[in-house]
């Protein structure tokens, strides 16, 4: 009785595998932390900011294509809870995240932990968050950071830059990648945006360089705010509002440019 040919089996088995190993090679390369784990988080994110927010970019050539730029801190307006979410996955390198410890719901401790979170005690200014902060950028890593200090509301409206991105700004040195959003869910929680569709929107700007501005921090928040306000042409607004009831269907709203 012959033998079977295995040979066909052989060389599909040889060519799967060389398949997964080049897939696996590929999530690892084109993530931070170069893990099959964080590629696969990063490629879900991508998938779901795309497909469920219709996530649309201007601006891609103000970004360091590199996965290690080196020191920087990347400043946005606070729409909702998916912002981070929104820029992360479009951007080659990984951010840590500042967020108000009022935000650290406990069941999720595990989350922030892997994320790395720098959490910020509001009602402690001698708290460990900005010195952390701090100690970050110096070592070449990157800091995400919403200067307005809590989601604009109403939308469209900018609100005051708190003094202390000016502080984190002056202390590093580090260049400053700012990025308008627009377009997010209308929402009455952070967490609520993450279940509504849109039609999200991301500007990034140019990257500015305070380090030989001789400003001082309370400037330099002013001069970024200020900033904001003539990229979008959006209100001034002296003061948190509470958000009005969210419309049945989003509307597609785009950042000046």
């Amino acid at each position: 009785m012959p033998w079977p040919d295995w040979s066909g089996w052989v060389i599909a088995a040889i060519a799967a595998w060389v398949a997964f190993a080049l897939l696996v090679a590929f999530i690892m390369r084109t993530n931070p932390r170069g893990t099959v784990l964080a590629g696969l988080i990063w490629w879900a994110v991508r998938l779901y900011t795309h497909l469920w927010h219709r996530l649309r970019v201007d601006g891609r050539e103000s970004v360091p294509p590199t996965i290690h730029p080196g020191p920087l801190i990347v400043v946005m307006n606070h729409t909702a809870g998916i912002d981070p979410l929104l820029v992360q996955s479009v951007v080659p390198f990984e951010i840590r995240w500042m967020m108000s410890a009022d935000m650290r719901f406990p069941p999720l401790e595990w989350l922030w932990r892997y994320l790395r979170i720098i959490f910020v005690d509001r009602s402690n200014p001698k708290a460990a968050g900005p010195r952390d902060a701090i100690r970050h950028v110096t070592d070449g890593g990157i800091l995400g950071i919403f200067p307005e200090g809590g989601l604009e509301r109403p939308a469209r409206h900018i609100l005051p830059f708190a003094p202390g991105i000016g502080f984190l700004i002056q202390r590093t040195g580090a260049p400053i990648l700012p990025v308008i959003i627009d377009g997010t869910p209308i929402a009455n929680t952070a967490w609520e945006s993450l279940t509504r569709r849109s039609r999200s929107r991301l500007t990034f700007k140019p990257l500015i360089d305070y380090s030989a501005s001789g400003l001082g921090h309370a400037d330099i928040a002013a001069d970024l705010r200020r900033r904001y306000l003539e990229w979008t042409g959006w209100t001034a607004a002296d003061r948190w509002q509470p958000p009005a009831a969210p419309a049945e269907e989003p509307t597609e709203r785009s950042a000046a440019s």
